[in-house]
């Protein structure tokens, strides 16, 4: 006898959902017919072939993604396939995708007590992909009991969670904030929230007072409140009546009394009855019960008491007496308390008065930001940076003939120099001869620093060609450089400045290779901080003949005068280029100049400076009317007063807000030229010396004075410049993000870090093993001074070496501070402050020891990098070779470093005579071959 027993053939149809992280974890459910087909020990499932655990087996399977292997996210769409048993597998027609993880960018706030109940908001994106969300509180100690405080989400979306934070039951391990660590599990993804901290709870003195008036405030006394709450979170209440908290301090709560409350429980009830109403403070969902409050009833005084008549007014002169002295003292409480809850709502001030200007800002800079993101950034190039970086700081300037890069060669004799220079470039390429040449000209007196510096970045140029020999000669003068300091044991003072040929060489060859990383990685956050830190001076009154402003970050550029000024929106019309109105915005204190700047910043945006119109070359002309007025800084309507001629502004010619301006090129017509002559003998006139803008040189004012008597009427008393040093730390709270950003780009190894600085360090390091009294702090002095000091600093504090911009001396000035700040965080020095700081060293002071870590962290995460090989920076620098070199002025670079061997040309010859090495390779014959053949040459540079 057989049994038969006939299955019937599973159907899987769909899935749900559709989609998961890729950490896995997403708990997906198989829908279709006859599913419980064998049992669930016969079924697998597979995702694009990830096994997928099954959890639940029935009419529906359900089953936990496993973690996507794959290094392509988001995934391509990936079958489901279920198994059962060895020879069935069916494929599910709904495909499955893995998408990236969540990421987790910010969170707040960053504290809570150890009984939770905090309202914490978690920032970020992909959320929606997770269908698990809980915090967890874990110790941070192994030896600890493993035990977890978890708290399930509140809400959620694509961008945002919410949670209550857990209540911890260790508050004695909390002290420190490190005895815990929060976590956020996401399905199978857990990210820690580093920085979150747990604190003691709070506690509660007994209340000094019990009895309160509807006109007098509540003062609740303890240790700890402000340390993981704010003034919005926390809650009061007088029986069931909420209290307004006015002030929370970590030692005193002060609360605002309501009106007489009503209680709705019975056990309020009953406390009313007795006179009493309980105090309960609440912090995020915690309440505490601080003790019973009453409030005095105002039929306490008993009709039945029977005073005699003698001594009645006894009675009344103390009763009133009594009621003076307590209504003066209640009166001097209150306005003690007034006076410090101003000087607390002052404070308050200044930080929203921060976070306004910090939003402002950021409102402002979308625009920018826009900009950047169309990549429109405007970074020189190649050439203009090499040029700006070697030899713009020349005495010569532009003029230099590597910028201009012509020689005067008569035709006749083109060819003839032409093959002569390849023989001295060919002659260069002869180490023996290199460093012959570098070291007779540096035993040379006369040959000082500038010229060392000009001769190296001549060097650089001509051997540019060949990246990879320069770093030889380079490699090969430093350790000369470090054996001589340590041999004069004083090894902290090498790379400290740019004194010798080498040193230079260095700068030059960290500007190469550090130009492409520039552009794709710190260029971005260095023009942003520019641009933020440019509108930020901007957006008060700049004078434009003492060069100081209201907003800066340098005391020596600080406005020290209170101008009144109103902002005004211009709306300008490009005279030949359409009838479009561009919106302005300026100061009516501006200067005229200072205001066609403005508008052509705005106008030509999109521009580069290079190729903007420049404010001495255009025109502007208000139309308030039916005619036109042209506006100038000076005219026959400025104001004169004293000696002196206020330089004309929008407020001088009443320009108001919404106003019509055209500017236009400086036309060549006749009726504009008239015009402009007038006013060209006008200003021919009036002397630079004898003009000012906001504020007076103080000698005049002292002169008017003494002619006038009393400068009252006049508003002219001087202002004590450092009341207005508050200023600073406006602007420095407002940057603080930009400064940051630009630190962590240039101090991050997480992202890609330049070959040529682990290959430098490396060799740093390899030369520190090789000497004894080379220390690490010695070793740090190394780094900050070959890379930092050296690169860094400078690119911040001439930003206009890599972007074609215009920098001011206000803006300049600002730079110098934050420049001055990475400095002294590349230091291994302390640097004790004290009340006669600069206050620029004190602006930072607070955020030193942040940045000293970030460069310590640096210049480790460095050292533990894989080590990049002699090959591989060779083919780096012939790469760079290839694509720039005929781009430089190479022959123009040769032409000017044969002068410097002209000038030397015997003591060259006799160091080649003395060298062996030079002997065998001909050098002294080819050297005076060379000579020969330019000796009678006509060249004027």
């Amino acid at each position: 006898m057989f049994l038969f027993i006939f299955v019937q053939d599973p159907k899987p149809t769909s899935i749900l959902p559709l989609k998961g992280p890729a950490a896995g974890g997403t708990m997906i459910t198989i829908e279709g017919e006859h599913l419980d087909t064998a049992t669930k020990d016969d079924v697998a499932v597979f995702i694009g072939g990830i096994p997928c655990e099954v959890l639940s087996f029935g009419t529906t399977i359900s089953c936990k993604t496993g973690k996507y292997q794959g290094q392509k996210v988001p995934s391509e769409p990936l079958t489901v396939t279920v198994k059962y048993g060895r020879n069935t597998t069916k494929d599910i027609s709904t495909p499955f995708q893995y998408f990236e993880n969540p990421k987790i960018s910010d969170f707040k706030p960053r504290s809570s007590f150890a009984w939770g109940g905090r309202r914490i908001f978690v920032l970020g994106n992909g959320f929606d992909l997770i269908q698990s969300v809980t915090m967890k509180v874990l110790p941070s100690t192994v030896n600890t009991t493993s035990v977890e405080f978890v708290s399930e989400a509140l809400s959620k979306n694509d961008t945002v969670l919410e949670f209550y934070s857990p209540e911890v039951n260790c508050c004695s391990n909390c002290s420190d904030g490190h005895s815990v660590k929060t976590l956020l599990q996401l399905d199978n993804l857990s990210e820690e929230l580093k920085g979150f901290n747990y604190h003691p709870n709070p506690c509660f003195d007994k209340l000094a007072k019990n009895v309160i008036t509807e006109t007098g405030i509540i003062i609740v006394t303890g240790q700890g409140f402000a340390r993981a709450m704010t003034v919005k979170e926390t809650q009061a209440f007088v029986g069931d009546t909420s209290c307004h908290v006015n002030i929370l301090q970590d030692d005193k709560l002060i609360l605002e009394v309501p009106s007489q409350p009503r209680a709705r429980s019975t056990q309020h009830q009953l406390d009313i009855t007795n006179g009493m109403l309980e105090l309960v403070v609440k912090f995020g969902q915690k309440k505490r019960s601080v003790g019973s409050v009453y409030y005095p009833r105002k039929d306490g005084i008993p009709l039945e008491i029977i005073i005699p008549a003698v001594i009645v007014p006894m009675v009344l002169f103390i009763a009133v007496s009594f009621y003076c002295y307590r209504r003066k003292s209640q009166q001097a409480e209150r306005e003690y308390e007034k006076v410090k809850h101003q000087l607390e709502s002052l404070e308050e001030s200044v930080r929203d008065r921060c976070k306004k200007e910090f939003t402002d800002l950021m409102i402002e800079m979308e625009d920018h930001t826009s900009d950047l993101s169309e990549g429109r950034i405007p970074f020189l190039d190649y050439k203009t940076y090499t040029d700006r970086n070697f030899f713009l700081p020349s005495k010569e300037g532009a003029d230099d003939p590597m910028i201009i890069g012509k020689i005067q060669i008569p035709e006749a004799r083109r060819a003839t120099v032409t093959q002569a220079l390849n023989q001295f470039s060919n002659l260069l390429n002869s180490k023996t001869f290199l460093i012959n040449f570098i070291h007779t000209l540096e035993s040379r007196s006369d040959f000082n620093a500038r010229s060392r510096g000009n001769f190296a970045s001549l060097l650089t140029v001509a051997l540019h060609g060949k990246l990879e020999y320069y770093t030889d000669i380079m490699r090969t003068l430093l350790l000369e450089l470090m054996d001589e300091h340590v041999q004069n044991k004083n090894p902290k003072l090498m790379l400290r400045r740019s004194e010798t040929v080498v040193e230079r060489m260095l700068c030059n060859w960290m500007s190469i290779c550090l130009y492409q990383f520039l552009r794709d990685i710190a260029g971005e956050p260095l023009y942003k901080l520019f641009k933020a830190l440019k509108h930020q001076v901007e957006k008060g009154p700049v004078d434009a003949r003492l060069k100081k402003a209201k907003y800066t970050l340098n005391d020596t550029r600080l406005l020290g005068d209170d101008v009144e000024y109103s902002v005004l929106t211009l709306q300008v019309l490009v005279h030949g280029e359409g009838p479009d109105v561009t919106p302005v915005k300026v100061l009516n204190c501006d200067t005229i100049t200072q205001v066609k700047e403005k508008i052509i910043d705005q106008v030509y945006r999109n521009l580069p400076y290079s190729q903007r119109p420049k404010a001495e070359g255009v025109a502007l002309e208000w139309r308030p009317g039916s005619t036109g007025q042209i506006l100038s800084d000076l005219d026959l309507t400025s104001q004169k007063e004293g000696h002196l001629i206020r330089l004309n502004t929008l407020a001088h010619y009443n320009v108001r807000d919404n106003a019509t301006l055209v500017l236009s090129r400086v036309l060549h017509t006749q009726s504009f030229h008239q015009h402009q002559d007038s006013h060209d003998e006008k200003n021919a006139l009036l002397e630079e010396d004898n003009t000012f803008h906001l504020v007076r040189p103080t000698d005049e004012i002292d002169e008017v004075k003494s002619k006038r008597g009393s400068m009252k009427d006049k508003a002219m008393t001087k202002a004590i410049t450092e009341i207005y040093l508050t200023r600073l730390l406006s602007v420095k709270g407002t940057l603080q993000q930009f400064v940051d950003d630009f630190f962590s780009s240039v101090l991050c190894t997480s992202s890609a870090v330049p070959p040529a600085v682990k290959y430098f360090f490396d060799f740093l390091d390899e030369q520190a093993e090789r000497h004894d009294n080379v220390d690490e702090e010695t070793l740090h002095i190394w780094k900050t001074n070959s890379l930092p000091m050296r690169f860094w600093v400078n690119i911040l504090r001439n930003p206009h070496f890599i972007f074609d911009i215009h920098v001011t001396e206000v803006v300049d000035a600002s730079l110098h501070v934050i420049g001055q700040t990475f400095m002294d965080a590349c230091t291994k020095t302390e640097h004790k402050l004290s009340r006669e700081s600069p206050s620029n060293k004190l602006l930072y002071a607070k955020e030193i020891s942040t940045y000293k870590k970030m460069v310590d962290d640096y210049y480790g995460g460095i050292r533990q990098m894989v080590p990049v090989s002699d090959q591989d920076m060779n083919t780096h620098l012939a790469e760079v070779s290839r694509q720039h070199t005929d781009k430089l002025n190479t022959q123009v670079a040769l032409h000017q470093l044969y002068q410097y061997a002209s000038k030397y040309f015997d003591l060259i010859i006799q160091s080649l005579d003395q060298d062996p090495a030079a002997q065998n390779r001909q050098l002294t014959l080819r050297l005076q071959q060379v000579a020969a053949a330019l000796e009678n040459k006509v060249t004027d540079l």
